[in-house]
């Protein structure tokens, strides 16, 4: 690890006055620290985000919940009106990484850091929640912008996302064993507009499926998923799985998700 410094801002003013000057934003810290332990990464100066309050917190707004960006995943994962309204959110949140890492990493870290084979980037497009940050209010759909990149300027910071609440909604995932991270993981949601498919960890980043998205808004089956092709092309293919293997787990995993949405 290379040496730095560590500022500890008390609130979201001096923590974006110290992003702008430079200073690297430090969340949950899942992905940064061990990056930083392996010299992969340099940044010099960390603004440690943990002790700013505004940053935390769940809360129901209308038909959507705001979660605050230093929120952690356990806590997603346990919050009973989440659990009750949006199991899918809690579930996924609930299977991210093992307990430590819940414990520590938090939601907007991982929407940031936009892993491509992370789990919540596929909630916040599949639901088209809205990140909230220090700016702005950008929707999902242009928030991702490929591998490790979204829209987010130099010294801007996420403070909340709002989750609209579907009629119902799915999150299947089949684990890389050794990362826990999504070798392919697909959300499934139902509005009453149609529905959304988004899938993590099968490209170079989270997407949204759009045949799979009109079969299933026509009729929310498994038997509507597993109707569409599955294009290879552009998918990943390495020594975990081929592009063609990630293809048929697509398919398999929507046509589950949308089995366990109907139960």
């Amino acid at each position: 690890m290379y040496p730095f410094t560590l500022e500890r801002p008390s609130t979201l003013a001096d923590a974006a006055k110290q992003a702008l000057a430079g200073a690297t934003p430090l969340a949950g810290g899942q992905t940064l620290l061990a990056a930083m332990k392996l010299r992969l990464s340099n940044p010099g100066q960390l603004a440690d985000l943990s002790g700013i309050k505004e940053l935390t917190g769940i809360r129901r707004e209308g038909n959507a919940f705001v979660i605050g960006a230093m929120t952690r995943h356990l806590d997603v994962a346990n919050h009973a009106e989440i659990k009750a309204a949006l199991p899918a959110l809690a579930d996924l949140a609930n299977n991210i990484g093992d307990r430590q890492v819940r414990a520590m990493g938090t939601l907007g870290g991982s929407v940031a850091n936009n892993d491509p084979s992370a789990c919540y980037p596929a909630a916040v497009l599949a639901l088209g929640a809205t990140i909230h940050t220090t700016k702005r209010k950008i929707a999902a759909e242009y928030f991702f912008l490929g591998m490790f990149s979204t829209a987010l300027d130099a010294g801007e910071l996420i403070t909340a996302i709002s989750f609209p609440i579907p009629k119902r909604a799915a999150y299947m995932k089949f684990k890389q064993p050794a990362s826990r991270f999504a070798l392919v993981g697909v959300f499934v949601a139902q509005f009453d507009t149609g529905a959304r498919v988004a899938v993590t960890g099968a490209a170079s980043g989270v997407f949204r499926h759009k045949g799979l998205e009109d079969a299933i808004s026509k009729n929310f089956t498994p038997q509507a998923a597993a109707s569409v092709k599955i294009d290879a092309t552009d998918l990943n293919s390495d020594i975990h799985g081929s592009a063609a293997y990630r293809a048929n787990l697509i398919s398999v995993l929507t046509q589950r998700g949308v089995a366990k949405a109907m139960a």
